[in-house]
């Protein structure tokens, strides 16, 4: 008798399940995207328990008939695609055609669906007993999903809490709602709103529904293109960090994805700029020829793999390196009103009341703020321009101060330079500050291409067998950077020569570091090995916290730390200066009471 035979549809619906269906957040999305694919302008997504009790997605779509509802249950059954070639050319967010049986199987669903002349209503319990009946012309479709997981309760034993399911659901819906500005979004869990759009195309203001009037505010647009891709959005001052990378939304071609290269790229733009374990809010939009991605690589369609990424990365690059390098990042001290007890409680009694026309008009000063900002950036960009058109010689490539002449008062806790210029009143870190000078040309030295350092007695390093396949296969990537390696029997390497920057009596363990990097990471960046090096470096030969400094040396940091290519923040992220502008001193001490 056979022994193989072909699985109850059934149960295999249930498998696909287990990579389609993990969590309640993985349903949200298959049933949201089926929603923005039929053209929908509402979005509603309504949540019992987080979901886990019970999920309906609204939309006002172009919906099925009851052909169309009935065969949408089926295995592999899409509307999307419909030959070979489609596959490389995937416009819309599903092509599977596996999200609703798969769900079907673990869950009961309910479908209601009019496409404007006939309503069909479909309901079925664990994938089985379809029942058909007609229903009212709404137009659009309505799925209910309810006890999910019912019938597979292994699968619902390890869903997380409520509140990380939740959790999830949110994280995505506000992604959609970034990616797709145009389309009104609700989300309720147990009536109460989570989340709600306008759907009037202003993807600045979907930031401010997610993240606040605070985060907005410090929120900078970019925009840029090449030959193959384009990309636009917001990117956040460095100021503006997270403590994980949720915060960077990418969006392709209007899908949500997660991308662990183009997240390090993105991070790499900040080097210096923050701390290493914070991380900037970022919301990039790319769009691109759908033939130079590949989605199909995972049932969730979350990962993707791009052609080109590295014009990609080097878009990327350029456009938020310079447009950082454009900013003042100084943070700037503000003053909080000090309210009486009373006008407090009035506040909050009014809050409901006022509520949506409180937020649109902070909404509204926000935007104004923004627009200012972004003319006087424009303005600036102008007036340099025509300036050096008018010269009648050529401007020599000179360091341009960041910051206005600042001038020293004193020190305070041995640490904290207290300066002034016509524009306010500015407290520096004297080692942060220093440490940012030094950083940037003991960087300088190191990348100048200095004659490398032949060693009298070589550096012998040995390692395992498979250690030693790995390093052979990657020394090239240090060799472009002046070292110079043979090999010395089965599993030794002899460093001959090494870049002058290297101290000799370090030489030995930097080079042994180096060794265990490139053959732990197949994607070793040297550049930032020698960045880390530079600020191990500067950080040692800076003058600390607590260490007394003459005016001579205040005023020797104050002057170097304008010229430096960013002069924010030392490098390691920390803020190197603050400012009290001189409106913000006159309304703390009431000089000014508007």
């Amino acid at each position: 008798m056979s022994k193989i035979h072909v699985m109850d549809e059934v149960l295999a619906n249930k498998i696909a399940a287990g990579e389609v269906v993990e969590k309640c957040m993985n349903v949200v999305k298959e049933l949201v995207e089926n929603s923005i694919d039929a053209g929908s302008t509402e979005i509603s997504i309504r949540l019992v328990d987080s979901g886990v009790k019970e999920i309906d997605v609204i939309d006002n779509g172009i919906g099925m008939d009851e052909e169309d509802a009935k065969m949408a249950f089926q295995r592999h059954a899409t509307s999307k695609l419909k030959k070979l070639d489609d596959l490389f050319n995937i416009e819309s967010l599903g092509f599977r055609g596996e999200a609703l049986p798969s769900i079907a199987s673990v869950s009961n669903v309910r479908l209601k669906t009019s496409n404007g002349e006939v309503g069909t209503e479909i309901t079925l319990s664990g994938g089985k007993d379809m029942k058909v009946n007609r229903c009212d012309l709404q137009p659009g479709t309505s799925i209910t999903v309810s006890d999910l997981f019912y019938n597979t309760p292994v699968r619902l034993k390890y869903l997380k809490n409520l509140y990380v399911e939740l959790s999830y659901i949110v994280e995505y819906v506000n992604k959609m709602a970034l990616s797709y500005p145009h389309i009104k979004f609700t989300l309720t869990n147990n009536d109460k709103v989570l989340l709600q759009t306008d759907g009037k195309g202003d993807q600045l203001k979907v930031i401010y529904e997610i993240y606040g009037a605070d985060i907005t505010k410090k929120m900078i647009p970019i925009a840029n293109e090449n030959d193959d891709y384009m990309i636009h959005g917001f990117i956040s001052y460095p100021e503006v960090t997270k403590g994980n990378r949720n915060s960077i939304t990418t969006l392709v071609n209007g899908r949500v994805i997660k991308n662990n290269e183009l997240n390090k790229c993105i991070i790499d733009c900040y080097h210096t700029y923050i701390h290493k374990d914070r991380y900037p809010v970022i919301i990039l939009n790319i769009e691109v020829d759908p033939i130079l991605v590949d989605i199909n690589i995972h049932p969730t369609k979350m990962d993707i793999k791009f052609s080109k990424i590295d014009s990609l990365k080097d878009l990327l690059i350029k456009t938020i390196t310079e447009r950082l390098e454009e900013l003042t990042l100084i943070p700037e001290i503000s003053v909080r009103d000090n309210y009486s007890v009373s006008e407090v409680h009035k506040q909050i009694v009014n809050r409901e009341k006022k509520e949506e026309l409180v937020d649109d008009t902070k909404y509204e000063e926000i935007q104004l703020d923004f627009e200012v900002h972004e003319e006087k950036e424009k303005k600036k960009k102008e007036e340099k321009k025509q300036l050096e058109e008018s010269l009648p010689f050529d401007v020599e490539e000179e360091k341009e101060e960041r910051i206005k002449k600042m001038h020293p008062i004193g020190v305070v806790m041995l640490t904290y330079i207290v300066a002034e210029n016509e524009e306010g009143m500015y407290l520096i870190d004297q080692h942060a500050a220093a440490e940012r000078i030094n950083y940037e040309k003991v960087l300088k030295e190191m990348k100048e291409n200095k004659p490398s350092i032949d060693l009298l007695i070589p550096i012998k390093i040995e390692l395992r067998k498979d250690e030693f396949i790995l390093a052979k296969e990657r020394l090239s990537l240090l060799e472009e950077h002046g070292f110079v390696f043979d090999e010395f029997g089965f599993n030794t390497i002899l460093v001959r020569s090494h870049p002058s920057w290297i101290p000799e009596e370090r030489a030995e363990d930097i080079i042994r570091k180096l060794m265990d990097l490139i053959i732990e990471k197949k994607d070793f960046d040297f550049d930032q090995f020698v960045w880390r090096m530079a600020a191990t470096t500067a950080c040692r030969m800076s003058v600390m916290a607590g260490d007394y400094i003459s005016i001579d040396d205040q005023e020797w940091i104050l002057d170097n730390i304008r010229y430096c290519e960013n002069p924010f923040t030392c490098p390691h992220g920390r803020p190197t200066i603050i400012t009290y502008t001189k409106y913000e001193l006159e309304k703390l001490f009431k000089r000014q009471l508007d």
